[in-house]
């Protein structure tokens, strides 16, 4: 059975045609939605004798396979003679320049429906008509060819024989992969405890297109029980890409590590891990044009170079990226964007699927593709997602970028007066009200001022000119774009939020509930597989992250020995804000009980860094003669991996480390073994109150009767669970774990833990120790 290969007439001109240099003049984000309403207006003002929107397509077969061209013509006058095929093209360049230096993709685009449409037709002539719209200008300008159909079946031969080399190398690939994941085997002689039942899930989902969230303890791997299953459904058919999407270079690191293992016994898989761009770039302090950067100039000469190049490897890592990059010289952000295409399984942050300002528009513009998302650590999305659908603005970037145009843009210096002269009012009334106040409106007032700074800006940066103040401009107007664009989205589930941080006014357009732009999302794809080692409470997770109401859950008990892990809970100790100063003593004696009875390695975990620097005080009274060590806010790369290399295997005396809940020691790192023999959490987690944080509770109050839990429980008790999964890592570890909080005791809180957990209640210090002693000494 022949295999079939789709393209778009657009994507197969600019494969072939595709030139010089990489340029990134500025396009204002409404251009797109502008350039579709003009096409519409331009179709509209034609005569009766004209069709708008033609589809056409043309198979082409070859011994391998059908290769199916096709698109949409702008428009077709239909009964003139000879017809005449239109496509409508809109511009930031003079219709002069458009004019004298012809555009090939743009002809070559124009041909290529000029001919299916003859071919369909029997039209021994056509007359193609390229029409440019101006934007400043509204300009309109006709470029007109006539062709005969021998000449445009030249052209389209050429050109579909250019492109069949390519997908000859794309139709091979595909069966060499599909070969080898039909063979393939899982890589492990045995499944572990839990792991098939979430493979044979996994791939379930994805061949009927649903949804699944998991939650299975870490050390289970799940990153193979998601990735196994998921190749086996691009060789049957199921889905054509998977995308890996996670919050974490950990992540990213075990799912390139998963893939590598896969192929070590046979498979044949294209694998991308995208990086962002400031951080894969080769010239970070040069702007992005060809003037300024070798990569940028003549990349598209050399970029399909560069991709027969790396076809030949299988997995492109971002070190991959880099150095094929540098050997021909391309741009290595943009040159991934271009390999997306020709990957199997695309690895990246969430932001590249659900994010609005980032996603990657050349797979998510169309709904219902078939995809497979598989959601790594998914409980991170919660927060992520709100991130994503919020907006905000500072009143101190509006001030700096006002004084670096106030003599070269007077009008546009005018316009940020008027947004500044509105913030200094919005600033009195938020120290009126106790530095953070909300309004459940949208700021109109702010957004009217905000279209017209963009509107006047738009016009200026269009003409590219270069200027020092011009990069500081450019951000502020797509800070200004992005508030307006979640502006056009705040309903109901939206605040405004005023607050003053360092002196500053923040107004923040603030998501509280992300679900429906969540569900939105999750319609551009075939199936979701949501996994993590704390989805507790399921219907939470499953409510929040926007999935159907017939998603499936999947609960996947620990597999680990449960006499390996001895669980203890101090529920006599108030750990409430009120109470910290009385009982910091209790928490610090309590800890110096726990590390006395082993030497080891051990991290104490707290809700804030404030709490966390109390009791470190007491305890370097309690017991000066530990080795301590503490998370501090903001810590550099080389900061926490220094911290992390102190919890080595060769410790010869107990390590102590201090940190916090939900940071980044909290999760996403593997102190596997003797590295660390014991963690200590202290309070339930809860995130500190905050202006946003009572919005979410009063909404989810007035909406599922459950703000707390939603606003504060749900999520602290993610870190409290996270935190605790340090500890057990693998089927060899032993450990202890120490939870200090007097609700710990109630149920509604002793609900929420891990049915395996059996936790053994800490009354007094010296029976604690002999407990501790007797599970040390087993």
């Amino acid at each position: 059975m022949k295999r079939e290969l789709k393209i778009a007439v657009r994507d197969l001109v600019h494969h072939v045609f595709s030139s010089g240099d990489l340029t990134f003049e500025f396009i204002a984000s409404t251009r797109p939605v502008d350039a579709i309403r003009i096409h519409q207006k331009i179709q509209q003002s034609r005569p009766p004798n004209y069709r708008p929107e033609v589809a056409v397509s043309l198979p082409v077969e070859t011994k391998l396979f059908t290769l199916t061209i096709g698109g949409r013509i702008d428009g077709v006058f239909f009964d003139t003679d000879p017809v005449l095929v239109e496509e409508i093209k809109t511009t930031n360049r003079s219709l002069d320049h458009v004019e004298q230096n012809a555009n090939l993709v743009h002809w070559g685009q124009v041909k290529c429906y000029a001919y299916i449409y003859a071919k369909e037709h029997n039209l021994s002539h056509v007359e193609t008509q390229l029409t440019y719209y101006q934007f400043d200008t509204g300009e309109i300008r006709e470029l007109r060819h006539v062709f005969t159909f021998d000449d445009l079946a030249i052209f389209f031969d050429e050109l579909v024989t250019e492109y069949l080399h390519w997908a000859e190398i794309i139709v091979g690939w595909g069966r060499l992969r599909d070969a080898s994941a039909h063979k393939l085997e899982f890589p492990f002689s045995v499944y572990r405890p839990g792991q098939r039942e979430m493979a044979v899930e996994v791939y379930r989902r994805i061949k009927n297109g649903d949804q699944l969230l998991v939650q299975a303890a870490t050390g289970i791997g799940k990153t193979m029980a998601t990735v196994f299953p998921a190749i086996k459904s691009i060789a049957e058919g199921h889905c054509t890409k998977i995308f890996y999407l996670t919050a974490r270079t950990t992540g990213r690191m075990a799912a390139e590590k998963a893939l590598n293992e896969l192929r070590h016994i046979g498979l044949k898989l294209k694998s991308l891990t995208i990086t962002a761009k400031d951080k894969i770039c080769f010239n970070p302090n040069n702007a992005c044009n060809p003037e300024e950067c070798e990569f940028a100039r003549g990349h598209f000469d050399r970029v399909k170079v560069a991709r027969q190049d790396m076809f030949s490897r299988d997995s492109f890592t971002r070190a991959v990226i880099e150095h094929v990059g540098r050997a021909h010289r391309v741009c290595p952000f943009e040159f991934s964007l271009e390999l997306a295409l020709w990957a199997d399984c695309i690895i990246c942050d969430y932001n590249y699927a659900f994010d609005p300002r980032v996603y990657l528009r050349r797979f998510f513009l169309e709904e219902n593709a078939d995809y497979a998302f598989l959601v790594d650590e998914a409980h991170n999305l919660v927060d992520r997602s709100r991130e994503m659908f919020s907006a905000e603005i500072f009143k101190q970037q509006i001030l700096d970028v006002r004084r670096t145009i106030r003599k070269q843009l007077p009008p546009i210096y005018k316009s940020l007066g008027k947004v500044n002269s509105w913030l200094v009012k919005a600033r009195k009334q938020c120290e009126e009200d106790g530095f953070a106040r909300y309004e459940k409106d949208a700021p109109e007032d702010l957004l009217t001022l905000l279209r017209t700074f963009s509107r006047i800006t738009e016009r200026w940066l269009s003409k590219n000119i270069k200027a020092p103040f011009r990069e500081d401009l450019l951000n502020l107007f797509f800070v200004a774009a992005g508030f307006l664009r979640v502006a056009e989205q705040f309903n109901q589930s939206y605040a405004t939020c005023f607050e003053i941080i360092d002196r500053d006014l923040r107004i923040k357009l603030f998501c509280i509930d992300p679900s429906e732009q969540l569900r939105n999302t999750l319609h551009r794809c075939r199936a979701a597989i949501f996994f993590s080692a704390t989805m507790t409470p399921m219907d939470y997770f499953k409510r929040i992250l926007g999935c159907d109401d017939g998603a499936a859950s999947l609960d996947i008990p620990s597999p680990f020995p449960g006499a390996n892990l001895s669980l203890f809970v101090q529920s006599g100790v108030s750990t409430l804000y009120r109470d910290r100063e009385r009982t910091k003593r209790y928490v610090s004696q309590a800890v110096c009980t726990l590390i006395q009875q082993k030497k080891g390695n051990y991290l104490i975990f707290f809700p804030s860094y404030e709490y966390l620097r109390m009791v470190f005080d007491e305890f370097g009274v309690d017991c000066p003669d530990i080795e301590t060590i503490y998370q501090t806010p903001g810590m550099s790369e080389n900061e926490r991996e220094d911290f992390l290399k102190r919890f080595a295997q060769e410790n010869c005396r107990t390590l102590v480390g201090f940190a916090v809940m939900g940071g980044i020691f909290g999760e996403g790192i593997d102190l596997v073994g003797d590295r660390l023999s014991g963690a200590v959490i202290v309070g339930v987690g809860l995130p500190g109150i905050s202006l946003e944080r009572e919005l979410i509770r009063d909404y989810f109050s007035g909406t599922l009767d459950a703000g707390f839990e939603y606003a504060y429980q749900y999520p602290g008790i993610t870190r409290v669970l996270q935190a605790a999964g340090r500890v057990i890592r693998t089927e060899t570890d032993l450990g202890v774990v120490l939870l200090i909080d007097q609700r710990y005791a109630t149920h509604r809180y002793r609900s929420l833990l891990p049915k395996e957990w059996h936790p053994i209640r800490v009354q007094k210090h010296q029976i604690f120790a002999e407990d501790l002693k007797r599970f040390w000494n087993r």
